[in-house]
C-alpha cells in the first residue's frame, strides 16, 4: 500500500489467536499439520434440520446495541484519488486484526470439547478442504487457527499484498476512484489491454479473488462466534463493539461485492435486522460509480 496508509507494517500483523499481546491456547502446533496447501472448505450440513430457539444475538436489546448510530456509508466509500486495491488491502488488514482480537477474547471457551465442529448454527458445519479437496470436519478452534494462519500468510505475502507501491497509487486523476468508471468490483486502470482491481497499485491479477476468499473465511469466524460464543461477548459487555465491527464488515462487503448471497445465510437474519435499523442505507451512493 502507498505511503498514504503506510503500507502494511509487518510487525502489526496479528498472530493467530493473539490476545492482548499474549499467545492464547490452543496453539496450532498442538494439532497435526494443516492440510497442504490448506484450502478453506465449503459449508456442509451438520445434520437434519431442527427447530431452534431464537439466537441470543437476535434478541433485544442486544441486536440493537451499536457504537455507531446511523449508516456506515461514509466510512466504507472509496476515497477520491485512492486506488481501490489500496483501499481493499487496508480495510481487509484492519478487519482481520480486529476479528483476531475478538476471537482472542473468546478463545479460552472455544475448545474441542465445547466446539467439536465449526458450527454456524443448527444444521451447518463448515469443513476444511485438504490438498485433494477432500472435506475435513475439524473442531472449531482448529479450523479457526488454520483460517487465521491461512489469512496471515497471504497478508504477509509480498506477491499478493506488496508493501512497496508501484507507480503512482494516490493523489492522481488517473486512479479508479477519480475516474469513477466501472463497478465497485471491476474498477481498475486500463493498461496494455488488461484490467484488474489494484493493478495501478502493484497488486497482482488475482488480488480481488484472494480478497474474496479471505473475506469468506472471516465471515465464517464471525458466524461461529455469533452462534456459539455471543453469550461471552455479553458477559464482557462487548456486544456493541462486536455488532459495530460486523455491520462495518458487511457494509464494506456490499460496497465492493466481496461476499456471495449464499455466504451470508448463517447470519442473514442479523444482517436484515441491521438493514432495518438503517445501518446500510444509501449503499448505492457509497459504491464506485
Amino acid at each position: 500500500m502507498s505511503n498514504l496508509f503506510g503500507r502494511f507494517r509487518r510487525g502489526r500483523t496479528p498472530t493467530p489467536g493473539q490476545n492482548n499481546g499474549q499467545q492464547a491456547a490452543p496453539n496450532i502446533s498442538a494439532y497435526p499439520p494443516p492440510p497442504s496447501p490448506g484450502i478453506p472448505g465449503q459449508g456442509q450440513p451438520g445434520g437434519p434440520g431442527r427447530v431452534a430457539a431464537k439466537p441470543l444475538f437476535l434478541c433485544k436489546p442486544f441486536v440493537t446495541s451499536q457504537l455507531v448510530k446511523g449508516s456506515f456509508s461514509t466510512i466504507v466509500v472509496l476515497p477520491k484519488y485512492v486506488d481501490q486495491g489500496e483501499w481493499l488491502a487496508l480495510n481487509i488488514f484492519e478487519f482481520f486484526d480486529m476479528l483476531n482480537r475478538f476471537f482472542g477474547v473468546v478463545q479460552e471457551f472455544c475448545t474441542q470439547k465445547n466446539c467439536p465442529s465449526m458450527s454456524a448454527g443448527p444444521g451447518l458445519d463448515y469443513t476444511w478442504l485438504d490438498s485433494n479437496r477432500k472435506p475435513l470436519r475439524l473442531p472449531a478452534p482448529q479450523y479457526i487457527e488454520y483460517v487465521l494462519l491461512w489469512i496471515s500468510n497471504r497478508i504477509n505475502d509480498e506477491a499478493i499484498f506488496p508493501t512497496k507501491s508501484a507507480g503512482t497509487t494516490t493523489a492522481t486523476a488517473a486512479t479508479p476512484s477519480a475516474m469513477r468508471s466501472g463497478s465497485a468490483s471491476g474498477a481498475a486502470l486500463t493498461q496494455g489491454g488488461e484490467t484488474w482491481v489494484g493493478k495501478d497499485g502493484g497488486f497482482p491479477q488475482n488480488f480481488l479473488a484472494t480478497c474474496k476468499a479471505i473475506y469468506k473465511q472471516m465471515f465464517r469466524v464471525f458466524a461461529h462466534i455469533y452462534h456459539t460464543h455471543f453469550d461471552k461477548m455479553l458477559h464482557m459487555s462487548l456486544e456493541a463493539h462486536f455488532n459495530s465491527l460486523f455491520a462495518h464488515f458487511i457494509h464494506f462487503s456490499r460496497t465492493f461485492d466481496l461476499l456471495e448471497p449464499r455466504d451470508v445465510e448463517p447470519l442473514r437474519a442479523l444482517i436484515d435486522t441491521f438493514e432495518e435499523q438503517g445501518l446500510f442505507k444509501d449503499v448505492s451512493s457509497a459504491k464506485v460509480q
